[in-house]
C-alpha cells in the first residue's frame, strides 16, 4: 500500500522503551485495528507502526476515505487500551525523545533541559517532533537536528 505525501499522520511517543516482545504484540494489535478502521462506514487506507521500540505511528490516506472524529476517537481508544495493557504513558507531551549515537532516548522536559545547558545536547543533536501531520512532514520534518525544530525555540536561552 502506498501512500499520498498528504496522508494523515499521529505520533505517539511512549515514557519508556517497548520490549521486543511487546514491540511484536502491540505491532499485532496494530495491524489488527488498522485493516478494520472505518470512518461512517468506509474502510480507511491505513497503517500504524511501532518505531524505534518507543513511537507509534499512524498513517491514513484520505484519498478513498477521510478520517472522521468517530475514527480519530477509534484509534484514541487503542491507544488508551495500550497504556493500559503495558503500562505506559503515551500522551505526556512534557516527554522529549532525542538521539544519541543511534539510541533513542526519552526523558522528561526539565532533564532534557539540564542537557541542553551542560551541552550534552547541542544543536546538531538529533531530536524527534512528534507534531508532524501528513507523511511528507514525518518523512523530512519527524527526525531533525535540534538547532531546525521547535526544541530550539522553547530552549533558545540556553544555548
Amino acid at each position: 500500500m502506498s501512500f499520498s505525501p498528504q496522508s494523515r499522520v499521529w505520533v505517539y511517543q511512549s515514557n519508556r522503551a517497548f520490549s521486543n516482545e511487546e514491540v511484536k504484540e502491540i505491532q499485532q494489535k496494530l495491524n489488527d485495528f488498522t485493516v478494520q478502521w472505518k470512518a461512517h462506514g468506509h474502510q480507511l487506507a491505513a497503517k500504524a507502526e511501532v518505531l524505534y521500540n518507543f513511537f507509534i505511528v499512524f498513517f491514513v490516506d484520505e484519498a478513498s476515505a477521510g478520517v472522521t472524529g468517530c475514527s480519530i476517537d477509534s484509534s484514541v481508544r487503542i491507544i488508551k487500551d495500550l497504556e493500559q495493557t503495558y503500562n505506559i504513558d503515551l500522551f505526556n507531551r512534557f516527554n522529549i525523545a532525542y538521539k544519541i549515537d543511534g539510541k533513542v532516548i526519552v526523558t522528561n522536559k526539565e532533564d532534557f533541559e539540564t542537557l541542553v545547558n551542560i551541552k550534552a545536547v547541542g544543536p546538531k543533536t538529533t531530536v524527534f517532533n512528534n507534531l508532524v501531520q501528513t507523511l511528507q512532514e514525518f518523512e523530512t520534518k519527524w527526525e531533525i537536528p535540534f538547532e531546525q525544530s521547535w526544541h530550539s525555540k522553547v530552549f533558545a536561552h540556553l544555548l
